[in-house]
């Protein structure tokens, strides 16, 4: 019997960057893969809004730098241009209605017992994400300890200082744009780890902020999803997965 025309080796679910390239490998190891994507664009957290005021900006994921070298081969493949984030001029520390410009990483502070609880909460999170495994986080000694407690709990447990919350607070929001009491403290601490700790997460050189891409972040999406053509199915979000037949049945909202 001939297959239904609707029918694929893989059906991949998202054209974010891991969807997109996990079909664009498919298809160059000979399988016959489709993309589904809720959304009327590819991109999934990358979105670079384009405009005459800006020429470019991205609204969602926007930082590479060392170790993540696929979407940098990506980037390469494609011809996407890379440029470094400044590091010449002053950043501003904006706080209790003040302004304090500084260079670096983080904001200058000046009493010691801040100091300290700075590092004691780095020190902390890398020593717990030691004991994580990477492949297999959920059989970490304290995995369902952690997993029971969110980032905002442990903060409470571990930081002194209303300043280091504060900053704490704002090394959740920045990294992964929630809010620390919706993080599972499990989940983060591993997060943190894969980008290589606290103090690579966080810094510009040799940093995970170090480089951005010369217009936009959306760029690698797009190009895979040219590559790919019209495996991308845009405006097809899945609304039921049916594994009990001999074949997967994936079926959108309008049917397919």
């Amino acid at each position: 019997m001939t297959a239904p025309s609707n029918t694929y080796d893989v059906i991949v679910v998202g054209a974010g960057i891991s969807g997109l390239s996990a079909a664009k490998l498919l298809k160059a190891s000979g399988l016959d893969p489709v993309v589904l994507e809720a959304r009327d664009r590819v991109g999934g957290r990358t979105f670079t809004v384009r405009n005459k005021e800006t020429k470019w900006v991205d609204l969602g994921g926007a930082y590479i730098g060392p170790t993540q070298n696929r979407i940098l081969r990506l980037a390469k493949e494609y011809g996407v241009k890379t440029y470094k984030v400044n590091e010449e001029e002053n950043l501003v520390h904006h706080v209790n209605g003040k302004s304090y410009p500084f260079k670096g990483s983080f904001p200058p502070m000046w009493n010691p017992i801040v100091l300290l609880d700075f590092n004691n909460l780095f020190r902390t999170l890398d020593d717990m994400g030691k004991e994580i495994p990477r492949e297999a986080p959920w059989r970490a000694p304290h995995a369902e300890e952690w997993d029971k407690m969110t980032m905002q709990q442990l903060f409470e447990k571990i930081c002194w200082t209303s300043a280091v919350r504060r900053f704490a607070t704002l090394f959740v929001n920045v990294n992964v744009t929630s809010e620390p009491h919706e993080v599972s403290a499990l989940w983060f601490l591993w997060y943190v780890k894969q980008c290589g700790g606290t103090m690579r997460i966080f810094s510009t050189t040799n940093g995970g902020q170090e480089r951005k891409f010369v217009g936009g972040s959306s760029q690698i999406s797009e190009c895979m999803a040219n590559e790919l053509g019209d495996r991308v199915k845009l405006q097809s979000p899945v609304c039921r997965v049916d594994q009990t037949g001999d074949m997967v049945l994936v079926e959108t909202l309008d049917k397919q």
